[in-house]
């Protein structure tokens, strides 16, 4: 079986395939591949099943040494792509030879790149998944120097060519589909009203947990006192005091005590959340 060495992890690494849905009433967030669709098409390009666990990267990439021969794609947020130094095709399966060290570098636009190998990450999982969650702290732990990945058995699917065509890259300002509920009635109408017309920003402070925002005019509550702790689902939108949206992400806390003025449903908005920079607009738009 074929291993990979970390040589360097970069900012943040972690293992990630489609999550642990169903365990939430267990108080175990989802976790999974922030960009589902940059996560499905590295798998696709290798033939690898539609689960098979991959890299995730943040912002800076990350430094492999192959340890038996292997097939490598990158894909999610363009960057420079090596194999013992020469460039070679990002969002293209490629051959990395044993001894060969693979350099995924920093992200040139967007935030988080996937780095999938033929067959799979064979982490052990747990809950059904090979995920890590940095929320509850399930699954491996984020990559270290000096680290070893077994990589699975190859299985029938064949290679894509390398034309099938990339994703696009992060938009300019991020537009964010909302369904008003369940507590939309915890703030004024005006309040409302004013978000469709405002326009924030990614904040720093955000992470796989929740996508922070700043920089609008807070939403105004109609109402005092507190919530109950209530679930919460992937793409809630929880108001805490400050008044400002976070938009929850795959490590979410399952439940929550602040309001949830709506959810943005699953899907290429929240992909595109994945890959926002901090200070990248963000608009809500009525969800049809």
């Amino acid at each position: 079986m074929a291993e990979l060495l970390v040589v360097r992890a970069g900012a943040l690494t972690t293992v990630q395939d489609r999550g642990r849905p169903g365990h939430a009433h267990l108080g175990v967030p989802r976790s999974g591949a922030l960009d589902t669709a940059a996560y499905a098409l590295a798998n696709r390009l290798l033939g690898n099943p539609s689960d098979a666990a991959v890299l995730e990267t943040t912002l800076d990439g990350v430094g492999l040494r192959a340890l038996g021969a292997v097939t490598v794609a990158v894909t999610g947020a363009p960057c420079a792509v090596r194999v013992a130094g020469r460039p070679v095709a990002w969002g293209a399966g490629v051959a990395l030879p044993a001894g060969a060290v693979l350099e995924v570098g920093p992200a040139r636009s967007g935030l988080r790149s996937y780095v999938a190998v033929r067959g799979g990450l064979a982490v052990p999982p747990v809950l059904g998944s090979r995920s890590t969650d940095l929320l509850s702290g399930l699954g491996p732990p984020p990559l270290s120097a000096g680290s070893v990945l077994e990589v699975g058995a190859p299985g029938p699917g064949p290679v894509a060519p390398a034309d099938v065509a990339p994703l696009p890259g992060p938009p300019a300002e991020l537009v964010l589909p909302l369904r008003l509920g369940p507590r939309a009635d915890w703030f004024t109408g005006a309040s409302l009203a004013g978000l469709w017309r405002s326009s924030f920003s990614v904040s720093p402070r955000s992470n796989r947990i929740g996508l922070r925002t700043e920089g609008g005019p807070a939403l105004v509550r109609a109402r005092a006192g507190e919530l109950p702790s209530e679930g919460m689902v992937l793409g809630a939108v929880q108001v805490p005091p400050d008044g400002l949206p976070v938009v929850f992400l795959a490590d979410h806390p399952v439940t929550g005590g602040y309001p949830v003025v709506g959810v943005v449903p699953p899907g290429p908005a929240l992909d595109a959340a994945a890959q926002a920079r901090p200070g990248t607009p963000v608009r809500f738009v009525r969800a049809r």
